[in-house]
């Protein structure tokens, strides 16, 4: 027998959910806005809390908790596998974990673990819920990630203006008003004829960090608006956001960062090649050959110098990056399978480096040293899903444009776009390591998810429907 609720209840049914579906929406928000803020954090004992670490614990916590309420536990596929890689990476990390030999190791292990599980979970709840909520809110959630790092550049072009106008440290006066303020400010590559060169890393921990970030939104965002149609609203904008996060990517001097942009580039230029010539494409790169042109041309002979520097590959930082893949042969002899246990690198080769806190600086490095063999295999297979995941999603586009559905002009660019920034992303990290950083769990998140929602709306929309 079923009993009819009276109309005011269902309808307070109705709003205490979609509150509750608002909730979860801003705490998704707030999260990829703020996960590229690695400054911004504060200490708890012996661990550094990060503010991704509260926004994303926070959104795991209401998407659980919104979905018991409505007695909800339906995922799609795709989270599944996902869950299934947490599975494998947890595993694989446990495992690993009966190779540590002292305190030291195990605090480490202990931080590394709970982080990769506080941002996998991110990642698994909030493909679910990107899933579910269909092609717009997709789009929003990549306009707040870009608008998180857009207001990181901005941070970093006021940190560096304030570094070239009076040496001051704005790090030291905003973070700790917060409370956050740790250590350093913007980093000082060096000096020529007196004068300090700076390298901007706004609010991340090091300039290398920030100019391979800034990766993902430059070739993300390229394709998109090269397929913006004439007169579009956010044509201007997304011209002139481009052209801001290109002159901040040269602003951190940072070789790993241009090196996977361009290769990104190149990927781009595959499909997009008639483009190249395009005032699309020149008017941008005028405005910051321009900007950059009118900074250099105040002091050429400085530049100069810092240009011939980060251009040579006979430098002492050159010989660290190679001499670090060196290390690998005693681990992989002691520990083949497992490695030495999760984020312990630096303990282990503390005899060599001669600090406490110093990382491999190279993701496939930490991967192999860290998590052994067995570790890179995983690492390799959840891959290996991303890219099916990105060839999903230009099929999709592809099968859009052959259909005459509009929204393949945004489909289609957005997969190659993604592609791009994963390739450079992986290409970056072969001399620096940022993929087990958060962003890029914000990365793989549009990734895996993009399929799904634009499949899903391909079959919301009525035939012959707009996109």
């Amino acid at each position: 027998m079923s009993v009819a609720l009276p109309a005011g209840a269902a309808g307070r049914g109705r709003s205490v959910a979609v509150s509750r579906t608002a909730v979860v929406d801003a705490l998704l928000f707030a999260s990829v806005f703020t996960i590229t803020f690695a400054k911004v954090r504060w200490t708890a004992g012996a661990a550094d809390i990060n503010i991704s670490d509260i926004t994303a614990s926070l959104f795991v916590i209401a998407f659980a908790g919104a979905r018991v309420a409505r007695r909800d536990g339906r995922l799609p596929r795709t989270v599944g596998v996902l869950l299934a890689f947490l599975a494998l990476f947890t595993v694989v990390y446990l495992f690993g974990f009966f190779n540590l030999g002292t305190t030291a190791d195990r605090d480490l292990f202990a931080k590394g673990l709970v982080r990769f599980l506080i941002h996998f979970a991110f990642l698994c709840c909030a493909v679910a819920h990107l899933a579910r909520r269909g092609p717009a809110f997709y789009w929003r959630a990549l306009g707040w990630l870009v608008a998180g790092i857009a207001a990181n550049c901005t941070y970093g072009l006021v940190q560096l203006a304030v570094a070239e106008t009076s040496g001051g440290n704005l790090d030291q006066t905003v973070l700790s008003a917060i409370g956050s303020y740790q250590r350093g400010g913007i980093n000082v590559y060096g000096a020529v004829g007196g004068a300090n060169v700076y390298r901007t890393n706004a609010l991340m921990l090091d300039p290398n960090h920030l100019g391979i970030m800034l990766i993902v939104p430059l070739l993300v965002l390229l394709p998109v608006y090269l397929r913006l149609e004439r007169g579009h609203r956010l044509r201007v904008p997304l011209a002139l956001t481009l052209a801001f996060l290109a002159v901040i990517e040269l602003t951190t001097l940072s070789r790993s960062g241009l090196l996977g942009l361009a290769v990104g580039l190149v990927v781009l230029a595959v499909p997009y090649r008639r483009y190249l010539l395009s005032a699309r494409v020149l008017v941008p790169l005028a405005v910051v050959v321009l900007a950059v042109g009118a900074v250099v041309a105040q002091r050429t002979g400085f530049f100069e110098q810092v240009l011939r520097s980060r251009v040579s590959i006979g430098g002492g930082s050159t010989r660290v990056h190679l001499e670090l893949y060196e290390l690998l042969s005693p681990v992989l002899q002691s520990h083949p399978l497992f490695g030495l246990g999760l984020n312990t690198f630096s303990t282990f080769y503390e005899f060599v480096t001669g600090k406490s806190n110093w990382g491999p600086h190279s993701y496939y490095v930490a991967v192999l040293a860290e998590t052994g063999v067995v570790g890179a295999a995983a690492f390799l297979a959840y891959l290996m899903y991303l890219f099916r995941r990105l060839s999903a999603l230009r099929r999709l586009g592809r099968a859009l444009a052959a259909a005459g559905d509009a929204a393949a002009a945004r489909v289609l660019p957005l997969g190659y776009g993604l592609t791009a920034a994963l390739v450079g992303t992986l290409v970056a990290n072969v001399f620096y390591l940022t993929m087990q950083m958060y962003y890029f769990f914000a990365l793989a998140m549009l990734i895996v998810a993009a399929p799904a929602v634009f499949a899903r709306g391909r079959q919301d929309r009525p035939p012959g429907g707009p996109g």
